[in-house]
Parts: structure tokens; sequence; C-alpha cells
């Protein structure tokens, strides 16, 4: 390491934001980037640790004492070539990932970890000033062989991008009308700039990879068709059918779905107009967000934003506490309190409450209904004479996903789900079709970000390996 006492010298310090009051009249990305000086001193923090934990905490086992390293000594374009040996779009997991690397890190035995996730996204974004984290890179020799991902979020793209880079010729299709799934869609642009999208999009253009938007597979695409034209198909459209809410008044309008809401916001950031009565805003409204996950709090920030009178966000599951618990170590996952960037702009936050039912007049929402709860084991029960009310002129379901839309092109290619409903695969992404795979949250279940990109990875070797057994297939002309 360049510095080996840099952690005993030097303190731990996160990267900036634009203060709350300026940031929450626009959609620009809430991140002030980090300037040389600070990465610099952040990078020589990381310790020889012997065992670098944070492989263990990393999904893509990315090589973060070596790129830490590199960084400290301002060798960034060998630091991003570490960076993209293991991670395909740093650009993202850099501004979007809960980073469960730092989590495990050897420091946060005292709660100051190496702000890796900081240095990660300087490194990317250092590469795209200099005209390399998007530059494209070929294959040398085609395969022949044509494979069909289905769905364009990061694990879609991660396993698109690999086969294309192998030489296979990769066609992904995606039912919205631009790429990027989730990404796109679900991540508000505070959070994530759709430019990167964007760029890496044309960089996997250029390298061969074909998008085909506003393609429902299953309906205007059927299994047929892809198993008469493809030598492999990945599935990778995640698990988009959301956890609903079966109470009394769910039918009420101004009841919606947490990606409804923040897709429509997406979409008018990106230019498109979304007017009439299917139009979801929050401005002058009170708004109850159900669920404190990722989604809820983008709901969260996004109502802010959009000029809501007052934004409460309530949890069935008790407050975390302050502190690891002695059941959850390092280098576990920490169960602790966390307020996001969004909570911290203004919302009322509570916990272990119980939606009853919802209440409105004229077919509107005016009231939530709820009680509170406490936990005795696994047993949920209601506290007798808690029962509450908290006006509402709109809420929104952020309870997260129950796994991939049911029937459609799963039914078409007759592949197995598990007992959880996602797909059912062998280790390396095979479902019980040989040439069907399936990646990222299709199969895995709701996940990070991180996750569905190194499921899109382990998955194109799983293809690549099935390919080099196969004759390539002649595509129909029909």
């Amino acid at each position: 390491m360049g510095d080996p006492k840099g952690f005993l010298k030097v303190a731990r310090v996160k990267e900036g934001e634009r203060v709350v009051d300026e940031r929450v009249q626009d959609w620009r990305e809430l991140t002030v980037a980090a300037g040389d000086e600070h990465v610099q001193a952040q990078a020589s923090r990381c310790m020889e640790c012997g065992i670098p934990f944070c492989h263990h905490g990393c999904p893509l086992g990315n090589l973060i004492p070596e790129w830490n390293d590199l960084a400290y000594r301002g060798k960034y374009p060998e630091a991003l070539r570490r960076l993209h040996s293991t991670n395909n779009f740093p650009e993202v997991t850099g501004r979007v990932c809960p980073a469960p690397c730092e989590a495990s890190c050897v420091l946060n035995i005292r709660e100051e970890n190496v702000t890796i996730k900081t240095i990660e996204r300087t490194i990317a974004d250092r590469g795209i000033a200099a005209g390399e984290t998007f530059r494209p890179r070929p294959a040398t020799r085609r395969s022949g062989h044509r494979v069909a991902v289905i769905g364009s979020g990061p694990a879609g793209l991660a396993c698109a991008q690999q086969l294309a880079r192998a030489g296979h010729e990769v066609t992904v299709f995606e039912r919205d009308d631009r790429i990027g799934g989730l990404l796109r869609y679900g991540i508000p642009d505070f959070k994530l700039a759709k430019s990167v999208l964007d760029e890496r999009a044309r960089q996997m253009q250029a390298e061969g990879v074909t998008f085909r938007t506003n393609v429902a597979v299953g309906v205007d695409l059927r299994g047929d068709d892809l198993q008469r034209d493809f030598s492999a198909v990945v599935l990778a459209m995640g698990a988009r059918a959301p956890r609903d809410l079966p109470v009394p008044g769910r039918d009420l309008q101004g009841v919606h779905f947490a990606m409804d809401f923040l897709t429509q916001q997406n979409r008018r950031v990106a230019g498109d107009t979304v007017e009439g009565d299917h139009a979801l805003v929050a401005t002058g409204k009170r708004v109850i967000v159900i669920g404190g996950g990722d989604t809820g709090s983008d709901c969260v920030g996004t109502s802010i934003r959009q000029g809501a009178v007052s934004v409460t966000q309530i949890e069935l599951m008790p407050k975390p506490p302050l502190t690891r618990m002695p059941a959850n170590p390092w280098p576990e996952w920490p169960q602790v309190m966390r307020t996001s960037s969004s909570q911290a702009e203004g919302a009322v936050r509570d916990w272990a409450i119980s939606t009853q039912a919802f209440r409105g007049q004229s077919g509107r929402v005016t009231d939530l209904d709820a009680v509170r709860v406490v936990f005795e084991g696994r047993a949920m029960k209601p506290v007798a004479g808690s029962e509450f009310s908290i006006p509402c002129e709109l809420a929104l379901l952020a309870m997260g996903f129950t796994g991939p839309e049911r029937g459609g092109i799963l039914d078409q290619l007759g592949v197995e789900l598990n007992d959880r409903g996602n797909i059912r695969t062998s280790p390396r992404g095979q479902t019980s079709v040989s040439n069907v795979f399936a990646a990222g949250d299709a199969a895995r279940g709701q996940s990070l970000v991180v996750w569905a990109i190194a499921e899109g990875r382990r998955v194109a070797d799983g293809v690549g390996a099935f390919l080099s057994q196969r004759r390539v297939k002649i595509a129909s002309n029909g």
C-alpha cells in the first residue's frame, strides 16, 4: 500500500452533498464530486489488512485494495482497468450501490471504514473525462451464435456486454422505450443521471450489441420466435411484480404502486409529457410512503421535489438499533438505523405500523388507518388501543417485489419456478429449458444493482460454456 499508516493519520470523510434547500429545487445529482486531494487522502486509509474482507462484502469481488492504492498514487487509468476487470458499470455502482464492501471493511470494526464507494465513482468519472470509461472494446472474432437477452436492467446489460465481447451476436429486447430497466425508470435522476446510461448503451452498440426497445417479449415476440432465431435466451426481466396491500380502500384513487409514481417522474425529467387522469404527482398533497427501503426513500425525495405539503414514511418492522447488536457482528451487513439523503430532506418516519385500511371521499383517498404492532419472536401482534389515522391525498406502496411477472414468456418457454416464485436455475444460470438462462432478480429475487451485475457476468459465462458445445444456429428470415 502507498501509505500503510494512512488509516492512523487520516480521518474518514465522506464525499459532499449539495445543501438540502438547493437540491430539492431540481433533479440534478445531489452528490458533489470529490477533489483529487480528498480522494488521495481517503484512499490512503486502505490498510494492509492481510485478508481484504471487502472482497467478501462485494458480490463482484472487486479488486478494491488494488484500485484504492492506484487512486492514492494518482494512477487513474490503471485503477479504471482494475475496476473494469470485475465491474461492467462502475459509474452506476459508484452512485447507487449501498456499498456492502464498506460494511465489511476491516476498519468498520470501529465504524471508520474506507470510503470505497466515493473512490470507485471518482475512478469511473475520471475515466469518463479522459474518454476511457465508455471506450468500446469489441470482440476480435465472432462465434456465429446469436443470443437474445430479455430485459435491459443491470443484469441484462452486464450479461449482454460480456457475451458481445466474447464474440457472440447479442440482441437485447426491452419493453420500455429506453434502455436501462429500473436504472432508467426506477432510480431518480437526483441519484443517477441518465446520461451515463446513454453513454454506456452507445458503447455497447459500438461493441456489437443490438437494442430493440418497445418490444414486449411474450406479446410482440413469442417464445417460439426466440427459440427459432437464437441459440440461447437469457431472461433478465427483473422482479417487477410489486407486493400489494390488500386492505379496504386499496382501490381508491390516490393509492398507487411506488414504481408507477417514480417512472412517471423520470419520464418527465427525460422530456416526456405525462398528463391527464393518469398523472401521479405529489404537488400540494400530504403523502404517505409505505415501506422503508430504497424504493420508499426514492418516493420521499421525489415527493419533496414535486412540492408535497408533507411526506410521512411508515414501516411495518420495528425501528432498527443505532449500533450493531451482538447477533449481528462484523463483517456481516449491519442491521442498524440509517437515514438516506432523501429522508434527511424532511420526511417524518415511523416504525412498527400496520396499515389497516384507506378511507376516502368521492372515490379519492383522504386518510390511512393504522395500528401499532409489536413482534414476539416471529409473531406480529397489534397493540391494543394504538389505532390511529393519518391524513393523506397520495399513498405510495413501496413494499418490495414478489418476483418476475407471471405468465407470458415464462409460460411460453416452459421454464420452472422455485418455491419463491423466481426462475429456477443451476449454478451457471441454466433453467429447466437447456438453452434458456436467467440472470439477476428474475432468478435471485429482489436484490441490489451490484448483485444484478454480478449475476449477469456469471450467467454470461454459463451461456458461453453452453454455446461452446453447440452448433451455430442459422436465423430465420421470416
